[in-house]
């Protein structure tokens, strides 16, 4: 069944050509979008790349992020640029859980997204959709600067449809369960914990 269409209260004929009348949800998402502070942390070569796409030839300045925060609490996206070992694991949870909703998580590269050429190594993480939810992923090896813009424009288009009523962190009862930080040990994915994250991901967007 479609969304029900949102009707907006008529303007008087005189107030035509000085009033506006627009959702709550498109002023608060325009606001989101055009000020959405990335966390500056990077694990590995994709960092690179990700330091080449704030500066100055492609700019991330001209969507309002180019304040990368050193805090995860004054940040609202996570970019994983690089190989996620078994050692930086914890951290990278922690600091997951650390961050205040809205979040949203980039995974940039091929070891990111499935730990690339040291997939199923002694000391890597196969993905790091395995520990935490993520909302893009930017393939490559190393993703270039433009292909990281893309996917931070697809996270501008997701945060762009999503409507004040339907997201879990405005509801009552209703907060997020903070994720386990990983023990070290030979394995830190635990897989009793894939259905939670899977459902994390699968949150609507409208």
């Amino acid at each position: 069944m479609p969304p029900r269409k949102r009707q907006l209260p008529e303007i008087p004929p005189d107030l035509v050509d000085t009033v506006r009348v627009t959702p709550i949800d498109q002023i608060y998402n325009w606001a989101r979008k055009r000020s959405m502070w990335p966390i500056f942390f990077g694990l590995a070569c994709c960092a690179i790349e990700m330091v080449a796409a704030a500066a100055g030839r492609f700019d991330l300045s001209r969507f309002g992020m180019e304040i990368m925060r050193a805090s995860p609490r004054q940040a609202d996206l996570m970019m994983i640029t690089g190989t996620v070992t078994k050692k930086m694991a914890p951290q990278v949870v922690r600091i997951y859980n650390q961050m205040p909703e809205p979040k949203y998580v980039l995974a940039m590269g091929a070891c990111a997204i499935s730990g690339g050429p040291f997939k199923e190594g002694y000391n890597v993480v196969s993905g790091v959709d395995k520990l935490i939810p993520v909302d893009v992923y930017v393939p490559g090896c190393p993703p270039r600067p433009e292909a990281l813009l893309h996917g931070i424009l697809s996270i501008h288009a997701r945060a762009e449809q999503e409507h004040i009523g339907d997201l879990r962190w405005y509801r009552k009862g209703s907060e997020a369960p903070e994720i386990p930080v990983p023990e070290p040990g030979p394995d830190l994915v635990d897989w009793r914990l894939t259905e939670q994250i899977e459902a994390l991901q699968q949150q609507p967007t409208e």
